[in-house]
C-alpha cells in the first residue's frame, strides 16, 4: 500500500488567495509530502478556465524537482491530444533529468469541452489522437529513433537529445468511464483512476478494480498491479472536526468545478467515496479498499481554499497515524 498527494490547483478569482500564492502553496505542500514520507506528488494540467491554473505540469514539476529530494513527481494528467508528443516527451525527459529519475508520468485524453474548444480540436477525435500520441511518446522516452506518418503526426528520423534517467519512464493512463478499466488493462498500460467522477458508491469500487485485473490476466500480464486511485481526503481528530475544516472547502470546490457529475458534503459521506472523517474512520475506509485490491491511494488533499494549517495538518494525520494503523491491522510495511 503506496500513499501519495494530487492538487488540482483549483484557483478561485476575486477570493482570497492569488496564482502567485497558489503556487508557492503547492511547493511548500510538495516539500511537506516529502518530509512525511509520500511516495508521489501529482500535480493537473488544465487550461482557459480557474478550474485549474497549471497549463503545463512539467514546468511546475521542474520547480518542485529543486526543492525536493527523494519525492516522485508526477502529472495528473498531460492532455496529450492538445499537445505535439515530440515536445510532451522533450518536456518530460528533462524533469526526469533535473529530479534525477522520479518521474511519474500521468497521460490522457482531455474531458473538458472548453479546453478542445480552446485547442480548436474536435472532442471526437480525442481518442485517436492519444492512441497515436501515446504511442510516440513511448517511442520517443524509450531512446527511439522514430519515422511514422499518422493522422495527426509525423515524425521523419526523429530521436530526443535529452533522454530521461529511467528506463522505461513509469506511465499510467487516466481513466474516468469505469467500462473503459477492462480495456486499459487489456491494452497492457497502468492506470489512473479517480472512483467519485466514475462510479457512485465505494462498493462499486471493487467492480472497477476487478474490470481492470480482468484485462491484465487476458492480456497475460501481472493482474496484481491495480494503478493508482485518487480520492478526496481529509482526516481530522474527529468527525465534526473534519466537518468543520472540511465542508465549506469542498462545497466549494464542486460548485465551481467544471465537473458533469456534483456531490455536495453531504453526498460524498453518502457515497463514501471520499476518505473524509477522523483517524478510525478513515483507517477503515482505507482497509476496505485495500480488501478491494487496491494498493495506491493518491489523496486530494488540496481543494477549495482550505486553510494551508488544516492541509498540512490533515496530511500528517494521514501520513503519521492512518498508514501507520492500517500497516499494525494488515501485518504488512505500508510504504507512506
Amino acid at each position: 500500500m503506496q500513499l501519495s498527494f494530487f492538487t488540482v490547483q483549483d484557483h478561485y478569482p476575486g477570493l482570497s488567495r492569488s496564482v502567485p500564492e497558489l503556487y508557492t502553496a503547492v511547493i511548500r505542500l510538495a516539500e511537506h509530502a516529502e518530509a512525511l514520507g509520500y511516495d508521489t506528488f501529482f500535480s493537473a494540467e488544465h487550461h482557459f478556465h480557474e478550474y485549474g491554473v497549471v497549463p503545463n505540469p512539467a514546468v511546475l514539476l521542474s520547480a518542485l524537482a529543486q526543492r525536493t529530494r527523494r519525492l516522485r513527481l508526477g502529472s495528473a494528467i498531460a492532455t496529450l491530444p492538445f499537445h505535439n508528443p515530440i515536445d510532451v516527451a522533450e518536456a518530460y525527459a528533462m524533469v526526469d533529468v533535473l529530479s534525477g529519475g522520479r518521474l511519474v508520468l500521468g497521460v490522457g485524453s482531455g474531458y473538458l469541452k472548453h479546453e478542445f474548444t480552446g485547442y480548436a480540436i474536435d472532442g471526437a477525435e480525442k481518442r485517436e489522437r492519444f492512441d497515436e500520441g501515446l504511442e510516440i511518446l513511448r517511442r520517443l522516452l524509450a531512446g527511439e529513433r522514430v519515422t511514422t506518418q499518422g493522422r495527426f503526426s509525423r515524425l521523419d528520423d526523429v530521436a530526443l537529445n535529452v533522454l530521461p534517467l529511467q528506463s522505461p519512464v513509469p506511465i499510467y493512463v487516466a481513466v474516468l468511464n469505469k467500462d473503459a478499466l477492462y480495456h486499459v488493462g487489456r491494452q497492457g498500460h497502468d492506470v489512473m483512476c479517480v472512483p467519485y467522477a466514475s462510479v457512485d458508491r465505494l462498493e462499486d469500487v471493487g467492480g472497477m478494480v476487478d474490470s481492470y485485473r480482468r484485462g491484465r490476466r487476458e492480456a497475460g500480464l501481472d493482474p496484481a498491479s491495480t494503478g493508482l486511485w485518487t480520492f478526496h481526503t481529509h482526516v481530522a481528530e474527529s468527525e465534526a472536526r473534519c466537518r468543520q475544516e472540511a465542508e465549506a472547502a469542498f462545497n466549494l470546490y464542486v460548485e465551481t468545478r467544471l465537473y458533469a457529475k456534483r456531490q455536495t458534503y453531504d453526498d460524498i459521506l453518502r457515497s463514501d467515496l471520499a476518505l473524509f472523517g477522523s483517524v478510525e474512520q478513515v483507517v477503515d475506509k482505507v482497509l476496505r479498499l485495500h480488501a478491494m485490491g487496491i494498493r495506491h491511494i493518491v489523496a486530494l488533499q488540496n481543494f477549495g481554499l482550505m486553510p494551508q494549517e488544516c492541509v498540512r495538518t490533515a496530511m500528517e494525520l494521514m501520513a503519521r497515524e492512518v498508514m501507520p494503523r492500517v500497516e499494525a491491522r494488515l501485518g504488512t510495511t505500508i510504504s507512506a
